[in-house]
């Protein structure tokens, strides 16, 4: 079983080659048919003709002239025939042979020189005779010999045409059918390579090597391809990297407080810390901390499902935004930092509700964080013909310009503390919207975020 990719193309080409060259052979069979159709049709419209003249040389000398006769002969001779008249008693009146040694020695030269004529050979070609009836006003007045002068040996035009069109012919397939068979191994070879390079860059991604590549020429699909896999092994390469943060701060999040809980049970067994309400609620703390942990990873898996769960309706997104605006006044206010809210009562939106309230919240809760006191953070909001929008700006720290393409990648942090999935909830229940987030940030100014979803 042939299993090569590389076999398949190159039979496959070699098959169009051959079917290529069998064509040619098929066409070169339908000229040569057609070619000799014509000769043949040729040969017939000549005889005819010299039965018209033989028939019309009885009726101009009312009976057979021998004179007249010789005449009509040499003619036919010089179409290419050799001729036999017979009378109605089935004697020769004339033939080729007697016309031509008739003639003056100059013109029988010229004659001779001319149609390649033998007149030694007739006797050794008897049998290529046809007859035909000769006819005058319907009464029969003899018949008529006739077969070509084209004898074995004889340089026809028709045959030098033939073999050198046969000689053409076998040096197209030896020559076309050479160059068919090296282009076929060229190009199933340049075809094949990308795709085996593709398969060795997969199996070293399939070992762990996220760093392996291909490399890209050219601008048809097998670019396209390579580029595509070039783009996902990149993925993969950044998704494997954050999977080991995020086992490491996993670690790092549930060692500590597992850590701190161990050492106060282990004192209280001991005897050596007091098993009291202060204790006990140094235990909860951190049994909290850990709850906080595990929360936030279901709370990343329900955002990724969430798009099987909403439940979209109309919201009029100034009082909307105005009752959130409430909700989080105070740990503004106690921040020293403004929160306002800029929408037209016009402006709707077409959205679930709680989902886009937690959306909100995290971007609302992110821009909190970033902005020092003093500072101003703004919901901006409206609607077009086609969609909506909420912008939140923060006059914060901003995001470091190396930082932008990964805030959105799901553990991805860049401040202590945190786990790094707010933004990746965020992205996944605006997605689950069919809508999109973006950012424009400076470093030291702040930031906006803005939610775009449909209004469908």
């Amino acid at each position: 079983m042939i299993k090569s990719l590389w076999i398949k193309f190159l039979f496959l080409l070699l098959a169009v080659s051959l079917v290529s060259l069998s064509s040619a052979l098929s066409l070169r069979e339908l000229i040569i048919g057609d070619f000799q159709e014509y000769l043949d049709g040729e040969s017939e419209d000549r005889i005819y003709r010299i039965l018209a003249t033989v028939e019309g040389s009885y009726e101009e000398n009312a009976g057979w002239n021998e004179h007249a006769l010789q005449g009509n002969t040499v003619w036919a001779l010089l179409l290419g025939y050799e001729i036999r008249i017979f009378g109605l008693d089935e004697k020769v009146l004339l033939n080729t042979q007697t016309a031509v040694e008739a003639l003056s020695p100059l013109m029988k030269r010229r004659i001779l020189a001319i149609t390649n004529y033998s007149p030694e050979s007739v006797q050794a070609r008897e049998n290529l005779y046809i007859t035909y009836p000769l006819f005058l006003g319907g009464k029969n007045i003899g018949s008529l010999d006739v077969r070509s002068v084209a004898y074995q040996g004889d340089q026809k035009k028709e045959t030098i045409f033939l073999g050198r069109s046969n000689r053409f012919l076998i040096i197209s397939v030896f020559a076309l059918g050479g160059f068919s068979l090296f282009l076929s191994f060229v190009f199933s070879k340049r075809l094949t390579e990308p795709i085996k390079k593709l398969t060795v860059a997969a199996q070293s991604i399939r070992e762990g090597k996220m760093h392996s590549r291909v490399s890209i020429s050219g601008n048809d699909e097998i670019s396209d391809l390579g580029t595509a896999f070039n783009t996902m092994a990149a993925h993969l390469e950044i998704q494997e990297s954050l999977r080991r943060k995020l086992t490491a701060n996993i670690a790092h999040e549930l060692r500590t407080p597992l850590t701190v809980m161990q050492g106060e049970i282990e004192g209280m067994v001991d005897g050596l810390i007091n098993v009291d309400k202060e204790r006990l609620l140094s235990l909860n703390e951190e049994t909290s901390r850990l709850k906080k942990i595990i929360e936030g990873i279901e709370e990343l898996s329900r955002a990724e499902a969430s798009v099987l769960g909403l439940k979209k309706e109309k919201i009029a997104l100034k009082g909307y935004l105005h009752a959130i605006q409430g909700r989080f006044m105070k740990l503004f206010y106690d921040k020293g930092v403004t929160l306002d809210v800029e929408c037209d009562r016009s402006s709707i939106i077409y959205a679930d509700p709680d989902k886009l309230s937690q959306v909100l919240i995290n971007l609302l809760s992110n821009a909190l964080r970033a902005t020092g006191s003093g500072g101003r953070v703004l919901i901006r909001a409206g609607t077009n013909s086609s969609e909506g929008f909420v912008a939140i700006t923060d006059t914060g720290t901003g995001i470091k310009q190396e930082d932008v393409p990964f805030i959105f990648e799901r553990f991805y942090r860049d401040y202590e503390g945190g786990l790094g999935i707010g933004l990746a909830i965020t992205k996944e229940l605006v997605e689950a919207h069919e809508g999109k987030i973006e950012v424009e940030t400076e470093e030291g100014k702040g930031s906006t975020f803005t939610v775009s979803l449909p209004n469908s």
